[in-house]
């Protein structure tokens, strides 16, 4: 009788919960500007509508259960958004190393976020020798004002100098682990030493432990948080819904931007073959030269500066249900692929006419988009309206 008791008021609970969240959403929705104008795509016409505006170099985007929206500014500042308005800066953030491309990056939430209220950043850490990736979580308050308690979880280490490839996306996979994503720093050859965390992703705790089945555990040449590496830059990163695989998109050098299912202890090859060449000019043998090497499932020449990316899975657009969809930043779009299991069998370009860092689905099954500029802005893509008759 007492456990039907409390079966009964938790799906109250849940309801009246859900009923919020939909209240709340459809305000924070209301609340945005209209749609600026209409993108045509192979589903049809879409309006773009500016969420708001004012970001610095937006980099990372996440939704609280209420439908508001925690977004990071590469140049150190957290804000949410609600019903069309920014906040000022978060308090709790960690201090960042804001050269290049560096900064505060990625932001996700605790899959337990309603009991634990646990946000996690990642962000280039500055320090001795240069700066590195790091990843951390701090707790947000009641009044979503600030993050209290943050503590490191991961740093990449050595840190180097240089303000290039951090990478920096952060993906919960289903059974509660969490992926970090890095880059090579632009040093190279690091990319294929286990004892260096350059080049890297990867995979620990919430807490920041190592999951005792990662592949490097127990060597005493490698670092036991690696689940893959020889990777150049990776910046975005989603587990496919279907699977509850990792993928990754990964910048190449000129040419060859690659999209990965990184596997356990798999080397991605870089800088030893890549589908690009060096800046110079000069050739960088291709992945099939060397068949021990784990190669892209798909990837591009001319590049389209892949970043942040995501499975849609939404009802607002039926047509691209299933369907992947990366940020463009040299590419100044979304990038729609159509997948067949583990193959790519189409590619849409969206054309938004900006750089877009990030790309999110939202609790109403929109498409929220980052643009990439010093006045940057949340877009949110959803069907036309059809006109008044």
């Amino acid at each position: 009788m007492v456990q039907r008791g409390r079966t009964t008021v938790s799906r109250i609970g849940a309801l009246a919960a859900a009923v919020a969240l939909s209240a709340a959403f459809a305000l924070t929705v209301a609340c945005a500007a209209a749609a600026d104008r209409e993108v045509d795509t192979e589903a049809g016409k879409l309006g773009v509508e500016t969420v708001v505006g004012g970001l610095d170099h937006p980099w990372g985007l996440t939704f609280l259960p209420d439908g508001r929206m925690l977004v990071t500014e590469r140049a150190g500042r957290l804000r949410l958004v609600a019903g069309g308005a920014l906040s000022k800066p978060l308090s709790g953030v960690p201090m960042v190393f804001t050269q290049g491309q560096g900064g505060l990056l990625d932001v996700a939430l605790d899959p337990e976020f309603a009991t634990n209220r646990l946000v996690y950043l990642c962000y280039a850490e500055p320090g001795e020798g240069g700066a590195s990736t790091a990843a951390g979580r701090g707790r947000l308050d009641a009044e979503a004002r600030g993050l209290n308690d943050f503590k490191v979880i991961l740093r990449q280490t050595p840190k180097v100098g240089g303000g290039n490839h951090f990478g920096c996306r952060l993906a919960f996979a289903p059974d509660g682990k969490l992926f970090v994503t890095t880059g090579e720093r632009f040093k190279f050859e690091p990319a294929q030493d286990l004892e260096s965390g350059l080049g890297k992703i990867f995979r620990i705790n919430p807490d920041g432990s190592v999951p005792p089945d990662n592949p490097f555990v127990g060597r005493s040449d490698a670092q036991p948080a690696i689940w893959s590496y020889g990777h150049r830059n990776v910046q975005g990163a989603a587990i496919n819904p279907a699977t509850g695989a990792l993928w990754t998109d990964e910048f190449g050098p000129r040419g060859g931007d690659e999209l990965n299912i990184p596997k356990s202890g798999g080397n991605y090859g870089w800088p030893i073959v890549s589908w690009g060449r060096h800046y110079s000019g000069a050739d960088i043998p291709d992945p099939p030269s060397r068949p021990d090497l784990a190669d892209a499932i798909y990837h591009w020449n001319p590049v389209i500066s892949p970043s942040g990316m995501t499975f849609y899975t939404g009802a607002l657009i039926p047509a691209w249900r299933g369907n992947l969809l990366i940020g463009g930043l040299s590419s100044e779009g979304v990038v729609r692929l159509v997948l067949d299991g583990d193959k790519v069998t189409h590619e849409e370009r969206i054309d938004l006419d900006a750089r877009i860092r990030n790309v999110r689905q939202g609790p109403d099954g929109a498409v929220y988009v980052l643009t990439d500029e010093a006045d940057g802005a949340i877009l949110r893509l959803a069907p036309a309206k059809a006109a008044p008759q």
